[in-house]
């Protein structure tokens, strides 16, 4: 995939990743010292802390969080008219991302100043009070990289990247400095340190702000691959990618998502894969989940949080609530210095309810639900998405 923008000096970034694990301490932009400890596998760790002994980790990945106006005045509801609660609308999930050692959500949008004022599409400014929900829904970690990181220019990355710093989310995919840009979200887990990178494809045509090439990651296969490959100098024992790419409402990957993703994960460092684990936001859909060259890429996961929308053709699409949640299992290698293998692939269907303004875990539904039929349908159409391209046989499942 090419794109019209570049940005980062590669030997630079390679230069301060390899000092990331001694100097990011708490308080430090994107960290946090106060992460719980989930499961017993170290989850509290923050970057530069002693992993431990090495137990192998679940990781989760959910699709665009995307507040619509609908969504924002939802959330003000369940806040009682003042300021926005989005802690009980992400309530169903919650016991599926609390669980899991590492949970990485898509932050699509950025924050408006306190106070507001908040809108929805076409640009977005969301209410701050979202990084104290998905923290409290228990993500680690958010990519900030979409075509709408620069809806609000520079602050609005400013508030964003604040607002998540101070609720304790790290990120990755957008900047306040050409420093920060040079460090991904690490997150220890089960004796693994987990390191995460995140790109767009474009900005919606919005210019990177005047002397800020970094404020932005856009996706480039050179880049990209020199920065997994500086992250695993530094330390990383599992490097996930997260791409906001594809083509909107498009079910099927396209050529262009198909092509990168074998390119990435055909990508090796003295016969070890560059990286672990892509996975994909943007489309609205859900997409095929497909294991390349050894790989899992999860080509679009859909959105989690949206409004009730409208296709290219014009038309209400009920696909734009839809998702998918991944969960990978990691263990350790057998041989130090190997990759961690995933030795167990899941997905999680689910959609966002606009009639009770909730996220709905599609595979608990119960057959004496009200909306039983509407859910079971959702389900059955995430599931053909997801597995679409055949990963049933390389073992993906649907999980609970």
């Amino acid at each position: 995939m090419t794109t019209r923008m570049r940005h980062g000096a590669v030997a630079a970034a390679a230069l301060l990743l390899g000092t990331i694990a001694g100097c990011a301490g708490p308080g430090a932009p994107g960290t946090a010292s106060d992460r719980p400890v989930r499961n017993g596998a170290g989850t509290g760790s923050s970057a530069g802390g002693d992993a431990g002994p090495q137990r192998g980790f679940t990781l989760v990945a959910s699709g665009d969080v995307l507040p619509h106006d609908s969504v924002i005045s939802r959330a003000n509801v369940d806040a009682g008219g003042t300021g926005h609660d989005f802690v009980p609308m992400l309530a169903g999930v919650k016991p599926v991302v609390s669980a899991a050692d590492v949970a990485i959500c898509h932050m699509e949008t950025v924050y408006g100043p306190d106070g507001g004022p908040f809108t929805g599409y076409p640009s977005f400014k969301s209410p701050p009070e979202i990084a104290t929900a998905l923290r409290a829904t228990g993500y680690d970690s958010c990519s900030t990289a979409s075509n709408h990181t620069l809806d609000a220019g520079a602050d609005g990355i400013t508030r964003t990247l604040g607002a998540l710093d101070k609720a304790g989310v790290k990120h990755a995919g957008s900047a306040r400095s050409a420093e920060e840009d040079t460090r991904p979200a690490l997150l220890d887990a089960g004796g693994a340190r987990i390191a995460q990178l995140a790109y767009t494809y474009d900005t919606n045509g919005n210019p990177l702000p005047a002397g800020q090439p970094w404020a932005v990651d856009i996706i480039d296969e050179e880049k990209i691959v020199a920065d997994a490959r500086a992250a695993r100098a530094a330390g990383a024992d599992v490097v996930v990618v997260s791409m906001h790419w594809g083509t909107e409402w498009q079910e099927a990957p396209d050529e262009k998502q198909l092509d990168l993703g074998r390119r990435l994960t055909a990508s090796t460092t003295d016969g070890r894969p560059d990286i672990d684990l892509i996975i994909g936001t943007h489309v609205h859909v859900p997409q095929a989940y497909e294991k390349v060259n050894g790989t899992w890429i999860i080509y679009g996961m859909g959105d989690q949080i949206a409004g009730e929308m409208t296709n290219n053709a014009g038309r209400f699409d009920p696909r734009g609530t839809q998702g998918s949640i991944g969960r990978f299992t990691f263990a350790p290698p057998e041989t130090e210095g190997e990759r961690w293998p995933v030795t167990k692939a899941e997905f999680i269907p689910q959609t966002m309810d606009n009639n009770v303004g909730r996220v709905v875990n599609l595979a608990r539904v119960r057959d004496d639900d009200p909306a039983g039929d509407d859910y079971r349908a959702a389900r059955a159409a995430i599931e053909a998405a997801v597995l679409g391209r055949g990963a049933a046989k390389d073992g993906l499942t649907m999980g609970r």
